[in-house]
C-alpha cells in the first residue's frame, strides 16, 4: 500500500462511536480493527519502499493522489448523509457489516473499520485461520445469512477459496461485493439498480473517469488476468460506457498483441515475472487491481517505462472499501423498505367452482398447498421468524414483534357467533370467506384467526372446524387432527400434574416427615440445597431460612407435607377424545397403591386451565408464573394448594427439559407462537388456541393477537358465547 494511506486514514478518523457488536475472533488477528497507530505504521512501513519505487513511473501530467482521496471522501460523505436521513425516521437503525477474514491482511481490516466508523455503521470481523476449509467458510456464511442484525457480508479470503459453492452461499440481499450469480445476472441484464455492483469494478470506472480523466467511450480496454465475478463485472461496466472490451489471461498466446492494441490495461491479478513490462506501450493508462503488480523486482527492473496514467492497487482498494460501505447503506435502505407496511406480494390461485359442489374433503384434497415458507416470504416474514412443521404449516416466532414494534397496528374485527345455516355458513366459513374477498380480490392485507380444533368435536356430531366448501383451511386433515401437537403437549402437562397430586397424597400417607424431607431436598455430592421454588414455598410458609439443615422438626413437617384433602381436588385428568366411560372413574385400585383410591374423572383436553394460561400469557416468564398460581386442591385446613407447592410450574415451562414436544419442556416454547396455515386461495391464516370459548376470554392467544395486528388487519372468529361490556 502507498505512503498516503496513513494520511487518508487519519483524515477519516473521528472520535470513536459507541461500540457495535463485539468482534468474533476465531484466532487472534495481529492488529485489531480499531487498534492504535503503531501496528498500522509497522504494516505500512514495510510497503513504503515499494510504493516509492512505483511512483517513479507516474506520468508528470497525471492527477495527484489528493484528487483520488477526494473521491473516497465524497463517497463516504454521501453515504453518511443517506444513513443520517434513514436514522431520522428510524432512530434505532444502525446497519452492521460482517467481514469474514481468513488471513492476516490487517491493514484492510483497519481501513474497513475506519470507513465504517466515519459513516456511522457497525462492523464485525470474523477472523478465521488462513488454512480454513471451504466448509468452515460456508458455515460462517450461513450463520450470518440468518442473522437479522447483519445487513451486509463481505469475504476477505484467499483466491483459491472463491469457489461457486462459497460465493453462492451468500444471500444476494447481503452480498455487498456483488459476487453471487443473482447479483451478477441482474447486472448483465441491465438491472444495476436492483443489485449490488462489485465495488472493485465500480472503483475502476470511477478512478479512470474522475481521477485520470479518461473518456471511456470508444476506448479499447484489455482486462488482463481477471477471472470470475470481477472479470464479468468489469466487462459489463466498461461495455455500458461504450468501450470495446477485451479479456485475456496471462498465458494467452496473443497477450502481447492485445497489450499493444489496448488504450487502457486493467490488471486483475498478479503479473507473472516472465511477462515484461515492456509489452505495455508507453503512454497508455494502466489500472492495477492486483496486490503484487508493482513488486520490488519488477519496479526496479523497468525504471524507464512511463505510463500515461498509473492507478495503483491502493487507490483501487481504498475506493472499493468506500464503495462497499455505500453498498452497505443501500442494503440497509432496502431492508428498511422491506420492513415497512406494504401490500403483500401474494400469488393467489383462481378457484374453479364445480357444480354440483363436491364434499369439503374432496375440495381440500383437490388443491395442492403452497409451501408454507414461500407463503411466509410473500407476506413479509423473515426466514428465521417461522418454525416450519412439515410443508404446509408453521409457527411465527415472537421475535417478529421486536422487528415490527414501531409499526402501527392493523384493525381488529370480531366475527360473532351465529346459528349455522343448512348450507354451513358458520363462524369459520364466514370469517374465511370475508378474508378471501378482502385479500385476494381487494388487495387488503388481512389475516383470519380460527380456533384450533379439538378431536372431541371433530369425531363427534359437530365435525371439524376448518370452514366449508370453497372457504376452508387446507390441508383439512392436518388442521382438524393434530396441527402442531400443542393440544397433546397440554394433555401431557395436565396429566403430569394430576399424577403428581395423587402420588404426593400416597407418599404422605405412607412415609415419615424425615423420609419425605430427604426425598424433597436430597443430598447431592454431600450437599443439601433448596431450589428456587422451594425457597418461595418456605417464604409462603413464613420460614425465613435458606439452610436445609437448620429447619426444626416442626418446620420440616410443615414444609414436607401438603396435607391435601382428596375431596377438594379440582384438577382432573384430560383427554382430547370423547370417551363417555371416562367421565367418572375410580383410581387407585392396584395393590401397589396400598388401598388409596378415590373417584376422579376425565375432561376434554382443551378445557384444561393450562390451555387458558397458554392463550392469555405474553411471555415465558408470565406463563411460568401463571402456571405456578393454578389452584389444584385445598389442604385439610382449607388453604389452597397450587402447582408451585407441588414444584411443577418450572417443569412445565423449562427450556432445558424435553418431556414432550420440541425443546420447551412439557409445554413446548413453540406453543407461544402462532399457528400459520393457508386457505384454498393460498392466503395466510393464523390459528388461535382453545376451541372452547367457555374456558377462555378469547379464542386468540394474547401473543397471537399482537403478532397478527402488526402484520395485517385481523378478523377474529369469536365463540358462540361472549360478553360485550360489563
Amino acid at each position: 500500500m502507498g505512503t498516503r494511506l496513513p494520511l487518508v486514514l487519519l483524515q477519516l478518523r473521528r472520535p470513536p462511536h459507541p461500540p457495535g457488536p463485539p468482534l468474533r475472533l476465531r484466532v487472534p488477528c495481529r492488529a485489531s480493527s480499531g487498534g492504535g497507530s503503531g501496528g498500522r505504521e509497522d504494516l505500512l512501513g514495510q510497503r513504503r519502499l515499494l510504493d516509492g519505487q512505483a511512483r517513479s513511473s507516474r506520468s508528470p501530467g497525471g492527477r495527484t493522489p489528493a484528487a483520488r482521496d477526494s473521491i473516497v471522501r465524497e463517497v463516504i460523505q454521501n453515504s453518511k448523509e443517506v444513513l443520517s436521513l434513514l436514522q431520522e425516521k428510524n432512530p434505532a437503525f444502525k446497519p452492521v457489516l460482517a467481514i469474514i477474514q481468513a488471513g492476516d491482511d490487517n491493514l484492510m481490516q483497519e481501513i474497513n473499520q475506519n470507513l465504517a466508523e466515519e459513516t456511522g455503521l457497525n462492523i464485525t470481523h470474523i477472523c478465521l485461520p488462513p488454512d480454513s476449509s471451504e466448509a468452515e467458510i460456508i458455515d460462517e456464511i450461513l450463520k450470518i445469512n440468518e442473522d437479522t442484525r447483519v445487513h451486509g457480508l463481505a469475504l476477505q479470503i484467499s483466491e483459491n477459496l472463491f469457489s461457486n459453492k462459497v460465493l453462492n452461499a451468500l444471500k444476494p440481499e447481503k452480498d455487498v461485493d456483488g459476487v453471487t450469480d443473482i447479483n451478477l445476472g441482474k447486472l448483465v441484464r441491465g438491472d444495476a439498480h436492483e443489485c449490488f455492483v462489485s465495488p472493485v469494478a465500480k472503483a475502476a470506472i470511477e478512478l479512470l473517469e474522475k481521477s485520470v480523466g479518461v473518456n471511456l467511450d470508444g476506448k479499447k480496454i484489455l482486462v488482463a488476468g481477471a477471472h470470475g465475478s470481477l472479470e464479468a463485472a468489469l466487462q459489463c461496466l466498461f461495455q455500458r460506457k461504450g468501450s470495446m472490451t477485451m479479456s485475456s489471461q496471462w498465458k494467452t498466446p496473443q497477450l502481447q498483441r492485445k497489450l499493444h492494441e489496448a488504450d487502457i490495461v486493467v490488471l486483475g491479478s498478479r503479473k507473472p515475472e516472465e511477462i515484461p513490462l515492456t509489452w505495455i506501450q508507453p503512454g497508455i493508462t494502466v489500472l492495477n487491481c492486483s496486490h503484487d503488480f508493482l513488486s520490488g523486482k519488477v519496479g526496479c527492473g523497468s525504471p524507464r517505462i512511463h505510463f500515461g496514467g498509473l492507478i495503483e492497487e491502493d487507490d483501487v482498494s481504498l475506493l472499493a472499501a468506500a464503495l462497499r460501505i455505500q453498498n452497505m447503506v443501500s442494503s440497509g435502505r432496502r431492508w428498511l423498505r422491506e420492513q415497512q407496511h406494504r401490500r403483500w406480494r401474494l400469488h393467489c390461485l383462481k378457484l374453479q367452482p364445480l357444480s354440483p359442489v363436491p364434499s369439503d374433503i374432496e375440495i381440500s384434497r383437490g388443491q395442492t398447498p403452497k409451501a408454507v415458507d414461500v407463503l411466509a416470504k410473500e407476506i413479509g416474514l423473515l426466514a428465521d421468524e417461522i418454525e416450519i412443521y412439515g410443508k404446509s404449516k408453521a409457527k411465527v416466532r415472537l421475535s417478529v414483534l421486536e422487528r415490527l414494534k414501531n409499526q402501527a397496528d392493523g384493525k381488529y374485527v370480531l366475527v360473532a357467533g351465529i346459528t349455522p345455516t343448512p348450507l354451513g355458513e358458520g363462524k369459520s366459513t364466514v370469517t374465511i370467506g370475508l378474508v378471501q374477498a378482502l385479500t385476494a380480490h381487494l388487495n387488503v392485507n388481512s389475516f383470519a384467526c380460527l380456533r384450533q380444533p379439538s378431536q372431541g368435536p371433530t369425531f363427534g356430531v359437530k365435525g371439524g372446524a376448518a370452514g366449508g366448501g370453497y372457504a376452508q383451511v387446507i390441508p383439512m386433515e392436518e388442521f382438524n387432527l393434530h396441527l402442531t401437537g400443542d393440544i397433546h403437549a397440554i394433555t401431557a402437562a395436565n396429566n403430569l400434574l394430576a399424577a403428581a397430586i395423587d402420588t404426593r397424597i400416597l407418599h404422605e400417607n405412607t412415609q415419615t416427615d424425615k423420609a419425605l424431607y430427604n426425598r424433597l431436598v436430597p443430598l447431592v455430592n454431600g450437599v443439601r440445597e433448596f431450589s428456587e421454588i422451594q425457597l418461595a414455598r418456605l417464604k409462603k410458609l413464613g420460614i425465613n431460612k435458606t439452610d436445609p439443615s437448620t429447619l426444626t422438626e416442626e418446620e420440616v413437617s410443615k414444609f414436607a407435607r401438603l396435607d391435601i384433602n382428596p375431596s377438594t381436588i379440582t384438577w382432573q385428568r384430560v383427554l382430547d377424545t370423547n370417551d363417555r366411560f371416562l367421565r367418572k372413574i375410580t383410581i387407585g385400585q392396584g395393590n401397589t397403591e396400598k388401598g388409596y383410591s378415590r373417584q376422579a374423572q376425565f375432561d376434554i383436553a382443551v378445557a384444561s386451565e393450562i390451555m387458558a394460561v397458554l392463550a392469555l400469557t405474553d411471555s415465558l416468564a408470565d406463563m411460568k408464573a401463571r402456571l405456578g398460581r393454578m389452584v389444584v386442591a385445598s389442604d385439610k385446613s382449607g388453604q389452597p394448594v397450587t402447582a408451585d407447592d407441588l414444584e411443577l410450574s418450572s417443569v412445565f415451562a423449562n427450556p432445558d427439559l424435553c418431556f414432550c414436544l420440541g425443546w420447551g419442556g412439557v409445554i413446548p416454547l413453540q406453543s407461544l407462537g402462532n399457528f400459520f396455515k393457508m386457505y384454498l386461495l393460498y392466503l395466510p391464516e393464523i390459528e388461535g388456541k382453545s376451541p372452547f370459548q367457555g374456558t377462555e376470554r378469547s379464542g386468540s392467544a394474547s401473543m397471537n393477537r399482537k403478532v397478527k395486528l402488526k402484520l395485517a388487519h385481523f378478523w377474529h372468529q369469536l365463540g358462540l358465547l361472549f360478553n360485550l361490556g360489563p
